[in-house]
């Protein structure tokens, strides 16, 4: 819309209404001030009166312009155009008294030159606006002042923004890997402002080079270790204290010769390396590269040094945090036994991860303790607590313990003994704790546990379970409420089975259910290798760095040697839990499949008939489950011979019963199956046992 057009649609009054060709400042005072004029318009005769000032503004002349808006257009842009007579209408329709405008004027020689102009509206005591009076001026300075201040508020607010958002990235580092990660991970480039990084540490009278970020910068990697002697920048800048801005690398190269093949591999234009004092000593230095980049402005430097201190800030506080933590870290696994003792009849593994977050340590423990009688002490507990006195308290108690253990106590009274000895320290902490004694020879385990994780076992036919395993109170608590019972839970361990012990470290993740990470060890056991080491180092790899690593973690496994038997005479054996309702079905099933691999199917249903009955007599009548061994006795007449172990020591009997009896027949069948039978004192308990040879002789009791 022209400027005529806005003045059209505004109803003024016609030719007859009140007319004024007199600029508002009167004929001898129109503004003569540099690059500002006045206009008159006149809305209702159209007639635009502009004094020579306004001409000049508009780059016209006299003779070219005749009083109207369409005059104008000779040098306003039609878009210019078209907004101006948008202001002037909405002004006149709103009933406003004022407006103002910027847009552009073309001037002769094709320069585009910004023009403000400011407008009074006049109107008629019945409100219609009759004339307009104003100002133009050449605003081409005034917004290029603007602009350069917008621009500087944009770089300011753009330095700002690099320094809060590192400034909080490296607010989480704790380590100086953290640090690291936070200035080379995914965005920390964009994040500093710059294309290329490398970050180095003072160690002794040299500078190593801890982090690379950028394009080519790898190359640098062969310079890992730079002498603090000045002969290369980011040595100069560390050993002067003094910041340096370089614009060209290739003048760089020219002063710094040991360098120059580097520099010319690397695509960047400028760098800046940046000393990192903390405390008034330098502890490193900081290297920032960057493409197209011709001058580092006041601002910019003032940027980069900012920043420098900062990652100076950041990095002091972490090797701080690393040194206490070696320290810690060193107490704890002093404390920790050095050397598992050798075992025979089985093979034992222990594993021992420190929690990666925060300078906390643990009071999580293990031990091992050869025992009296060949047999072994199998430890793993946990102080509670994350420092260095719950650790502290981790080595006392681990060493109470190892001694009531070493002087043959049973396991029920060398937990009493600790708890109690706990209490007596001058402390608060209490510990939880799962201890065992285990005789390789026999597969016997004593175990017991206070307020602790029970332990895993994996059979031989790779199944798992957790054994119902009573306990007691965590030690320390038990002395303070006068509750030091600790009951015994006996199991059996069979050639083969696998006992796993861990701390809650292993099984517990944030925000899940201890529920699932005990099933998620299961599994995690039931698909590892048979081997304890190999099995220790799958739960390490496969638990420990899959929930974070937000706890410490002590892992103990022992296996208990297989025993196959031989090629002539191989041999099975299978531990039944009480409370198993799958257990006897999966026994049935492991004697059918091993008599058909040795060859001797046609014994199978005598065999698993003998063998329910026996199994069923014993998980009836003891207290605990039973061990099955099945082998082959190839000398004189090969037989299979089957075992039933339990640890009653009340003998069976073979009775008569009544026709009407529902029970007591169990001995009868296996008389009758077997070609002979018997029972043996084992322990503290007894084995039932029976013989089938497949030439069918004679059946007796021995």
């Amino acid at each position: 819309m022209s400027l005529l057009a806005a003045a059209e649609r505004s109803d003024g009054p016609g030719p007859d209404g009140p007319e004024s060709r007199e600029p508002l400042t009167g004929p001898g005072e129109r503004l003569a001030l540099n690059g500002m004029g006045s206009f008159d318009w006149n809305l209702g005769t159209g007639v635009l009166v502009l004094d020579d000032a306004g001409l000049t503004v508009f780059d016209l002349e006299r003779a070219e312009f005749h009083d109207t808006p369409e005059g104008l257009g000779l040098r306003i842009p039609a878009d210019d155009s078209a907004r101006l007579a948008d202001t002037v209408q909405g002004a006149l329709d709103g009933g406003e008294e004022t407006y103002g405008a910027y847009f552009t004027v073309r001037r002769r020689d094709g320069r585009d030159q910004w023009t403000h102009t400011q407008g009074r509206v006049l109107r008629d005591p019945g409100g219609r606006p009759v004339r307009i009076i104003g100002i133009v001026r050449d605003a081409t300075a005034e917004l290029a002042q603007l602009t350069a201040l917008r621009k500087l508020e944009t770089a300011r607010a753009h330095q700002a923004t690099i320094v809060q958002r590192t400034t909080e990235a490296l607010s989480r580092a704790v380590t100086v890997d953290d640090v690291t990660a936070s200035l080379t991970g995914a965005g920390a480039l964009e994040r500093l402002g710059a294309d290329g990084l490398a970050l180095g540490l003072v160690e002794n009278d040299a500078i190593k080079i801890i982090a690379l970020s950028g394009e080519s910068l790898e190359i640098l990697s062969e310079r890992q270790f730079t002498r603090l002697d000045g002969s290369l920048p980011l040595s100069h800048a560390v050993v002067t204290g003094q910041a340096r801005f370089v614009t060209s690398l290739t003048r760089l190269a020219a002063e710094f010769p040991l360098l120059a093949d580097y520099l010319a591999r690397i695509p960047y234009d400028a760098a800046a390396y940046l000393p990192l004092i903390a405390q008034a000593k330098a502890i490193g230095g900081l290297v920032l590269f960057y493409r197209r980049r011709s001058e580092f402005s006041p601002e910019e430097r003032n940027l980069c040094l900012g920043l420098a201190g900062i990652v100076a800030q950041s990095l002091q506080r972490a090797l701080l945090f690393d040194q206490e933590r070696e320290f810690a870290t060193g107490l704890q696994a002093a404390m920790l036994p050095r050397r598992i003792p050798e075992i025979s009849g089985g093979e034992i593994a222990v594993r021992y991860h420190s929690a990666w977050s925060g300078r906390e340590v643990g009071g999580d423990w293990y031990d091992v303790i050869a025992l009296p009688r060949d047999r072994v002490g199998i430890v793993v507990g946990d102080v509670q607590g994350h420092d260095t006195h719950a650790a502290a308290i981790m080595g006392q108690l681990r060493i109470a313990l190892r001694a009531y253990a070493g002087e043959g106590h049973p396991p029920s009274t060398v937990l009493a003994r600790a708890s109690r000895f706990l209490a007596e320290l001058d402390t608060e902490r209490f510990a939880t704790c799962m201890y065992a004694q285990v005789d390789l020879e026999t597969g016997g385990v004593r175990a017991v546990r206070a307020g602790h994780l029970g332990p895993l076992i994996r059979h031989t036919d790779g199944r798992t379970g957790w054994p119902n395993v009573r306990g007691g109170l965590p030690l320390g608590l038990a002395s303070v409420f006068e509750q030091e019972e600790f009951p015994e839970t006996r199991l059996d361990l069979v050639p083969g089975e696998t006992l796993v012990l861990c701390t809650d470290g292993l099984v517990e993740e944030p925000g899940t259910a201890i529920t699932q990470g005990m099933e998620a060890l299961a599994h995690a056991v039931r698909s590892g290798p048979e081997d304890a080491g190999a099995l220790a180092d799958h739960l390490s790899d496969r638990l420990w760095e899959r929930w974070g690593s937000g706890d410490d973690v002590a892992l103990l496994v022992l296996r208990r040697a297989p025993d196959p038997g031989t090629h002539r005479a191989p041999r099975i054996h299978q531990y039944i839990h009480q409370a198993d309702p799958e257990g006897l079905s999966e026994a049935r099933y492991a004697l059918r499949q091993a008599l058909r691999d040795w060859g001797m199917p046609e014994l199978a249903d005598d065999v698993e008939l003998a063998a329910g009955e026996l199994l069923v007599n014993a998980l009836l009548h003891t207290d605990g489950g039973a061990v099955l061994t099945m082998e082959v006795l190839p000398e004189p007449v090969r037989r299979i011979r089957l075992w039933v172990k339990d640890r009653s020591s009340v003998w069976p009997r073979r009775r008569t019963p009544g026709e009407s009896a529902t029970t007591g027949r169990g001995l009868l069948l296996v008389d009758a199956l077997a070609s002979h039978w018997g029972v043996e004192s084992r322990g503290e308990g007894k084995a039932v046992w029976c013989e089938f040879e497949a030439t069918g002789a004679p059946r007796g009791v021995t």
